[in-house]
């Protein structure tokens, strides 16, 4: 588990064919304290995928990326020298300071505008048409692996706004007109969708005959 807020950012120095995956050595600042805090086995977001350790060498880390990963994220495109937001997993005393995510790319979205705005920007992202119900105003969403803040919505694009801070501490490569970004929901939309289907279900009812979550189901399941 992650909270999206990026502790480094690192730089994916090779690329080995496997299969249709590939295994990936990526090079972390002296800052990450790689060969202090990570062991073989443990877990890293890299740009929002969590990928396994599988070898350490100094600064640097080896890591498989699965099919599975590469068709459902921006792995496939990465090239040597591309930039990674890096983030440990979660531990018992990790502050939450973003918003809980697994590392778990939902999908790829694609930038469509990156404007100025005094000294942030406002950046449009078009999402996937599937997880556009999932992406709730002033609620989060993981970009790069980057807990940010849904502001606006619009058809099936979403306004996010990085302030000074945010570009500082993260990759910016990711944030242009035209560049694809790894997209994970908030978990919490996925297991209200589970909550509502189920529900349905079970009671031989369906969204389209105007059932929904109501008050009562929220309660009854801890949500409020």
């Amino acid at each position: 588990m992650f909270t999206g807020i990026v502790e480094a950012v690192g730089t994916l120095k090779a690329l080995k064919k496997h299969g249709r995956g590939f295994e990936v050595l990526v090079e972390t600042p002296h800052s990450f304290g790689l060969a202090d805090r990570v062991k073989l086995g443990d877990s890293i977001a890299n740009n929002g995928v969590c990928l396994t350790v599988t070898k350490l060498s100094g600064n640097c880390f080896y890591a498989d990326v699965s099919t599975e990963t590469v068709n459902c994220t921006c792995f496939g495109n990465y090239a040597i020298g591309q930039k990674l937001n890096l983030e440990l997993a979660c531990t018992p005393s990790t502050h939450l300071g973003g918003h809980i995510m697994q590392g778990h790319v939902d999908g790829v979205g694609t930038v469509i505008s990156k404007t100025t705005l005094d000294d942030a920007y406002n950046i449009w992202i078009k999402a996937p048409s599937e997880l556009l119900r999932y992406i709730a105003p002033k609620g989060s969403i993981a970009v790069n692996g980057v807990s940010l803040t849904v502001n606006e919505i619009k058809d099936d694009a979403f306004r996010l706004t990085l302030i000074p801070h945010t570009q500082d501490a993260i990759s910016f490569d990711g944030f242009d007109e035209g560049c694809k970004v790894n997209l994970e929901v908030d978990v919490l939309a996925r297991y209200l969708e589970r909550l509502f289907n189920f529900d349905a279900k079970k009671n031989g009812t369906n969204k389209s005959q105007g059932s929904g979550i109501t008050m009562q189901t929220l309660l009854k399941n801890g949500f409020i």
